[in-house]
């Protein structure tokens, strides 16, 4: 297959094409800081034809029609290329004139979440087959107009994302969006050099509103009570050259230093149920805390009534901290939001999408009435027809927290989290795009997030060969990771047989033929990596201290990368490389029980370090240095000792613990390899049902210091499906289904699963010596069941 069914159907349907707009900011500000524009057309319907907004931008746009919020973008693409949205208008205009508002943030500042690259924006309305408005420097009735509310010199969101948000507003600010007869001063604006543009690749994301569930906690506050030591992460103290931003003395305020500067006088614990209709009053040196009942990723908003001049803050975590309250540092960002507010009413959203369970509003100076709260959430649509549910709550609820993740994490790309990065990772994304495979039934986002890696010729500040850690993204200071360029070969090699996309694959190979020439350099005199350049990561454990000489779990990467390109291309060489890099693995690393972690050289020789790690075993049994036949003493001893009660009972305290990521993944993933099922899912609810109880989303580490919603986590969906509902294979491409199932650990699980534009729905039931099952919706899928030892299968037609 030349081009897949996933290439095609990933495509919006509209074109990358623009008629008439050009790219345009305000004039001499292309390449400044934290610059907000708006642009704004009024126009009046015709008749019955459809309005089409077709626009993108840099860095990024929100759009309203005479207020209603249409949308928001564009979806990321790498360094000099733009995707295209389209936006259907047509339902949200009204009679007589319209007013058709777009912001645009441009940032002009390097991170992990949207590129450093100038401002523009470029936009066309079209009625019917008319283009009626249109961004260019003269009079193409887009009215271009800088916004001031918006405060500039603020400081950085954290090092990974740009700025954070702090408005002066008055009541009157916003007319502009929704009265067609609010004056605008318009500035003039400049042309850009033409892009190069792309579709937008995946479908546009689901926008809505949520509601708090609760509110938990009221209070009284003070300020004016500095801290022993006030924070200062890199995103405020390392702004310089290599990382773009306001230096400290540059700021206009400084919202991390006030909020701290706070302490709580009174605190009233609650357990009243949210209501949207109640006003609730909030005076000077007053806060609520607000609980939205699970994690969620969106827009923050408010709508509220000021009597007297006012100051509120929005604070938020995705967990309660100390003694209730939120920590809006906990997650090394500055999760909040501030307003400075006259008289007036107000209806309040934020421009970037941030993640929170819990919101604090606080209200500095002044009094609010504060009429609503909501987060209009931002998130992956094509979950909807994905379900599971077995006679295991806790499964149920994993489940639930795994799709929760995806959804939040793979709106454009597969993020690492939603929060504090946004961006977009390798080694993660070998993990979410399982799950994207199985909720979706499709790889739409997959194909973005390889592309945007496959396009740039080369990559700016990183040596020849070299793919970034995460992309799009800036990576000014030259940081990379060696270890996640060997996953992007796995990943490529499973998307192949995911989608059979032989095009997106063959513009892979000039990639991973130079990724390979890169790691030729450091091979040493036995054919293994040594002295690795960059930030080498294993996992977040003991491991990551034993990477330096040789380090074997890096080896055991790259002997089952070196497979996989030669399995992807047909490449004889690559594979006896791989084997003879497991030869000297097997021959250099186990010392009769466990696989050690690494070897210095001394004296020109290479020593063996003794020390070892539960992730190194795991690697092993990964990428086919070790398997259950070859070392059955320690596969048995993997089984039977290790996994989440291990570090309770104490066993084997020499071996150092895994972590969450990657090593609890690759535990999970490789009982689940080799037919142990039930295995899976009671170390499954060891490993993930307390997070899926606290937040409703799943973690970056096994404790809550970092991130409570990872993409990578979603994964667990992939292993519900497969060792609960007994989807063996699925295979879209060929449209094959098998299904193997395992009674051992539940009685009974139904599901559904996305399936060549249908849904296909499964069953089963345990009883007695009998197991009943069915099978629906196969749309023709060729389907075969595998038989279940000591069970007679029958089976139920629906």
């Amino acid at each position: 297959m030349t081009d897949s069914y996933f290439t095609q159907s990933a495509q919006s349907a509209q074109s990358e094409h623009f008629e008439r707009a050009k790219p345009v900011w305000l004039d001499g500000l292309e390449h400044e800081m934290n610059v907000t524009a708006g642009f704004r057309a009024i126009v009046e319907p015709d008749g019955e034809e459809p309005m089409l907004l077709r626009l993108t931008a840099s860095s990024l746009y929100r759009v309203h029609v005479c207020g209603t919020f249409i949308g928001h973008g564009p979806a990321r693409g790498p360094h000099g290329y733009y995707r295209v949205d389209q936006w259907d208008l047509t339902d949200a205009l009204k009679p007589g004139r319209n007013v058709i508002a777009i912001e645009v943030a441009g940032y002009n500042a390097n991170g992990y979440y949207v590129l450093n690259q100038p401002s523009f924006l470029q936009a066309e309305l079209q009625s019917g087959s008319r283009i009626i408005a249109y961004t260019s420097a003269d009079n193409g009735h887009f009215t271009p107009f800088r916004l001031d509310e918006r405060i500039q010199k603020v400081q950085r969101y954290s090092f990974q994302r740009t700025f954070i948000e702090y408005y002066r507003l008055k009541a009157n600010t916003r007319d502009w969006i929704t009265a067609a007869d609010a004056p605008v001063a318009a500035g003039p604006c400049s042309e850009a050099a033409p892009k190069a543009l792309l579709p937008r690749g995946v479908s546009y994301p689901a926008f809505e509103l949520r509601n708090p569930a609760a509110v938990v906690a009221e209070g009284r506050f003070e300020a004016g009570y500095p801290p022993e030591s006030y924070w200062r992460n890199r995103s405020l103290v390392s702004v310089g050259s290599g990382l773009a931003g306001y230096r400290i003395d540059e700021l206009e305020l400084l919202v991390s230093d006030e909020l701290q500067e706070t302490r709580t006088v009174e605190r009233r614990e609650l357990s009243e149920r949210y209501e949207a209709a109640e006003t609730r009053i909030l005076q000077e040196g007053r806060f609520a805390i607000l609980d939205f009942g699970l994690n969620l990723t969106g827009f923050v908003g408010v709508r509220l009534t000021v009597k007297k001049p006012a100051k509120l803050y929005i604070t938020f975590d995705e967990i309660l901290s100390g003694q209730g309250d939120v920590d809006f540092l906990r997650l090394v960002c500055v999760n909040a939001i501030g307003y400075e507010l006259e008289p007036g009413q107000y209806d309040l959203e934020s421009m970037e999408p941030y993640t929170l369970r819990y919101a604090k509003l606080m209200v500095m100076r002044g009094e609010v009435a504060v009429e609503a709260v909501s987060l209009r959430e931002y998130i992956n649509p094509d979950t909807e027809t994905a379900s599971f549910r077995c006679d295991r709550e806790p499964l149920n609820e994993i489940f639930a927290a795994g799709v929760e993740t995806f959804k939040q994490n793979a709106v454009d790309l597969y993020m690492d989290c939603p929060s504090r990065e946004r961006a977009g990772w390798l080694c993660d994304s070998f993990f979410t795009s399982r799950a994207e495979y199985v909720l979706t039934g499709a790889a739409a986002v997959e194909t973005n997030f390889l592309q945007n890696y496959l396009l740039p010729q080369r990559f700016a500040h990183l040596p020849d060969g070299v793919l970034p850690m995460c992309y799009p993204a800036d990576h000014d200071d030259g940081r990379f990771i060696p270890n996640w360029m060997l996953w992007f070969v796995l990943e490529l090699e499973e998307y192949a047989g995911r989608t059979g996309d032989r095009k997106l694959v063959m513009q892979a190979k000039e990639k991973t033929d130079r990724l390979f020439n890169y790691f030729r350099t450091f091979r040493n005199e036995d054919g293994l990596l040594e002295n690795l350049q960059g930030w080498i990561f294993v996992e977040w454990s003991k491991a990551n201290e034993l990477v330096q000489g040789v380090n074997y779990p890096t080896n055991m990467l790259y002997a089952g990368a070196l497979s996989a390109a030669g399995r992807l291309y047909g490449d004889g060489d690559l594979l006896a490389q791989a084997e003879q890099v497991r030869a000297k693995i097997r021959d250099q690393a186990f010392d009769g029980t466990f696989f050690i972690d690494q070897a210095i050289r001394q004296v020109g020789k290479l020593v063996q370090n003794r020390e070892t790690t539960e992730v190194c075993q795991y690697y092993a049994f990964m990428f086919g240095i070790a398997d259950p036949v070859s070392h059955p003493k320690l596969w048995d001893l993997l089984v039977r000792s290790f996994g989440p009660s291990r570090q309770k009972e104490n066993l084997f305290p020499h071996v150092y613990p895994a972590n969450a990521f990657i090593g609890n993944y690759l535990r999970l993933e490789l009982l689940s390899r080799y037919g142990l099922g039930r295995n899976v899912l009671e170390q499954m609810e060891g490993y993930f049902h307390y997070m899926a109880a606290k937040t409703g989303t799943l973690w970056e580490h096994m404790s809550e210091r970092a991130s409570c919603n990872h993409g990578f986590a979603s994964h667990v969906v992939h292993w519900l499906y497969r060792n609960a509902l007994g989807v063996r294979t699925l295979d879209h491409a060929t449209r094959r289904l098998e299904l193997q199932f395992d009674p051992s650990f539940l009685s009974r699980c139904e599901g559904s699963l996305p399936a060549g534009g249908g849904t296909i729905r499964i069953e089963w039931r345990k009883e007695a010596d009998t197991l009943y099952y069915s099978v629906a919706g196969t749309n023709g899928y060729e389907v075969h069941i595998f038989p279940v030892a000591g069970y007679c299968l029958r089976e139920e037609t629906t």
